[in-house]
């Protein structure tokens, strides 16, 4: 039996995404890649680790915007990491916008519909980018929380302060 985290994620999966946190961290975006062990991911697993990261960005914009009393900016990146409007971004960052914007508003099964639909059409390299998002906008939103002494989940808090 798979060892289960907290709300019923498996333990694998917190452990890979912590590892793909950590990598970020130091600014390895392909070690991150490589811990997020996508080829050696079920599609199923590949969802449910990127529902993972989304569903806690979710939680964390709510937190900073203060139950939705403060606006959040919502920030999307370039394969190069520079900021670009959501026009310009490219598919697979397009849904990491539609898909957190479902969670934020509570639409777990548009999210996860959102992403259903990603990885069944995207490349590889696209299916990359859609995880590099997710984990800049965890890290992004965790440091804001820590910076702020607000919550973070025990799992980022350990990824980003060891």
């Amino acid at each position: 039996m798979t060892p289960v985290h907290e709300e019923g994620t498996p333990s694998r999966l917190v452990e890979t995404a912590q590892r793909a946190l950590l990598a970020m961290r130091l600014g390895d975006d392909a070690g991150a890649i490589e811990a997020a062990a996508l080829e050696a991911l079920a599609t199923d697993d590949t969802r449910a680790l990127m529902l993972l990261l989304f569903r806690t960005c979710s939680d964390m914009v709510t937190t900073l915007g203060d139950g939705g009393a403060a606006p959040v900016k919502v920030q999307v990146f370039d394969s190069e990491g520079e900021e670009v409007t959501i026009d310009d971004a490219e598919p697979p960052v397009r849904t990491a916008v539609r898909t957190l914007l479902a969670e934020v508003h509570g639409n777990t099964d548009d999210a996860s519909e959102q992403l259903e639909i990603a990885l069944a059409n995207a490349s590889p390299d696209e299916v990359e980018s859609l995880v590099v998002q997710a984990l800049r906008w965890t890290m992004r939103l965790s440091t804001a929380c820590l910076e702020r002494d607000l919550p973070v989940e025990p799992w980022i808090a350990e990824a980003l302060l060891d």
